[in-house]
């Protein structure tokens, strides 16, 4: 899923509010390295969604026979696909 930078940053927002609002946790840094943190695994995160997807993506498509985006076949190849690539994530 690919999210722009101003939604990134409105869920760091988010997270580091809702982080701080709760008495279970207390901050050892102030809440905009925390919220930084969390723009930084996000963004490597999505990185790397972004890669298992295209790997995905690209198995489907050198199948033998042209296998039509959105079809049944298609889904479940990618599904299967995907998962596996997502073993290979480190």
């Amino acid at each position: 899923m690919r999210l722009s930078r101003d939604k990134i940053n409105l869920i760091s927002h988010g997270l580091a509010e809702r982080l701080a609002s709760l008495d279970q946790v207390e901050f050892i840094e102030d809440r905009n390295t925390i919220r930084l943190a969390v723009v930084e695994v996000l963004t490597k995160w999505l990185k790397k969604e972004e890669e298992v997807d295209k790997g995905a993506r690209h198995k489907v498509e050198s199948q033998k026979r042209g296998i039509p985006e959105g079809s049944a076949e298609w889904e479940v190849l990618y599904r299967k696909y995907y998962e596996e690539e997502m073993r290979n994530v480190e």
